[in-house]
């Protein structure tokens, strides 16, 4: 059954490689205040970004895929669209083949959000709408679309090819109970898939995702059938302010200058 999505039509200009995080689709966190991509540091599996307070953003996604995909966006475990606690079958936008398109906030209609700017996690979306414990992160859920099928004689054959044989309908019926034990054992196994990871002393109040200024941005709806009920991609993005992420470890603080000295020159050098 087709949903009703949104689908992007601004679209903007490539985010540099190096600086990207995912596969099938390129996610990159520009600054907007500072008109620039911020870099990704690796730690332990887990991407991340320094956000600094005030700073409007925007969740830059770029299609690398020959067909449509569907990306479904987390900020601080809110879906940026609907609003409601971020779920892989929720809406969200649909990127044309190789084309970028720039999340600037939280949708509010067809043609206005709300801007994304880093704040403290007091003041975030999310805590001011009773849902603190996700603040500190962006997820992107990539879905591939379900191929058409090809029409006339082809599509009749492969229905007959489809159809069980008259004398196996019991070995059909077991397949798809297998199928479904299986379906329903991965989704019973999704939940736990998360763990709760001690955090270090922060030295700063950690950073989430304000609602900011009303501006505009203009979509669409149209229409998407995945190919799967699981995304095929999943993109995460931690981000926090860099004294935590010094704190963390994520960043190894710069080395210490060495102590300026009055008389840097001990010997008379040679002349030129």
């Amino acid at each position: 059954m087709k949903q009703a999505l949104i689908v992007a039509v601004l679209m903007l200009g490539c985010a540099g490689p190096a600086l990207a995080v995912g596969g099938l689709a390129d996610v990159t966190i520009y600054d907007r205040a500072e008109n620039r991509t911020l870099p990704v540091h690796y730690h332990e599996g887990r991407h991340y970004v320094v956000g600094k307070p005030g700073n409007e953003y925007q969740v830059s996604i770029r299609n690398n895929q020959p067909g449509e995909i569907l990306t479904v966006i987390s900020v601080d475990g809110v879906n940026a669209v609907s609003g409601e606690t971020a779920n892989w079958s929720q809406t969200g936008y649909v990127l044309s083949p190789y084309t970028t398109f720039g999340i600037k906030g939280w949708r509010k209609s067809l043609q206005r959000v709300a801007a994304f700017f880093f704040t403290e996690l007091n003041n975030s979306y999310a805590a001011r709408t009773g849902r603190p414990d996700n603040v500190g992160v962006i997820g992107v859920a990539v879905f591939r679309k379900k191929p058409e099928p090809a029409v006339g004689v082809l599509r009749d054959y492969r229905q007959r090819r489809k159809a069980p044989a008259a004398g196996a309908p019991a070995a059909e019926s077991e397949d798809s109970a297998k199928e479904a034990t299986r379906g329903a054992a991965a989704d019973a196994a999704a939940p736990q898939a998360s763990t709760v990871v001690p955090q270090p002393r922060m030295p700063e109040k950690s950073l989430g995702t304000g609602h900011g200024r009303s501006e505009t941005s203009v979509v669409r709806y149209a229409n998407f059938e995945r190919a799967s009920q699981t995304p095929d991609e999943v993109i995460t993005i931690y981000y926090d302010s860099y004294r935590n992420l010094v704190a963390q470890g994520v960043i190894k603080d710069a080395p210490r200058i060495a102590r300026p000295s009055p008389f840097p020159g001990q010997f008379v050098p040679d002349p030129r």
